[in-house]
């Protein structure tokens, strides 16, 4: 029987910065396209937490919710992002790259839905989708590289 636990374990940036530059190198790409898709970024942040709350990973909950306050996105918002779909606080647009970010990460549960992808296409046309798809696929494997890795999110400033 193994033991779980919470300890940090390698750090792939020292240890194959090669690689960990190439993914920096395709996270910057896919938020270059997003950009020239005319993508908000508080939409890019949003995608990012979510996937961030589905997969778990604590690192990345912290890192985007704090890039999310910091670029304006209101604590009520933030609060009912899990329940977005019955929301009134998020917009068709919004919820139509929530949804492709949330089927993207759960692909394990079945194929991307053609209604999921029809409706990102309406909304974004096929570039925006085209950068979706890179945003929601790159915050999932850095979620999987901070979830395997156990990276913990930074220690609070002390209040004071």
């Amino acid at each position: 029987m193994s033991t779980i636990t919470t300890e940090p374990r390698l750090n792939l940036k020292s240890v194959t910065p090669d690689v960990s530059t190439a993914m920096r190198s395709l996270h910057l790409a896919a938020a270059d396209a997003a950009a020239r898709a005319g993508l908000p970024a508080p939409l890019l942040e949003l995608l990012r937490l979510r996937a961030s709350q589905i997969n778990g990973c604590e690192f990345c909950l912290d890192l985007h919710a704090r890039d999310a306050r910091a670029g304006g996105e209101s604590a009520e918002r933030l609060d009912a992002l899990s329940t977005w779909q019955g929301s009134a606080l998020f917009d068709a647009r919004e919820k139509a790259a929530l949804a492709l970010t949330e089927a993207i990460t759960l692909v394990h549960d079945g194929q991307v839905p053609d209604a999921v992808y029809r409706a990102a296409v309406t909304e974004f046309g096929e570039a925006g989708t085209a950068a979706l798809i890179w945003v929601s696929t790159v915050i999932n494997a850095y979620n999987r590289i901070a979830i395997s890795t156990r990276m913990v999110p930074p220690s609070p400033a002390p209040a004071g």
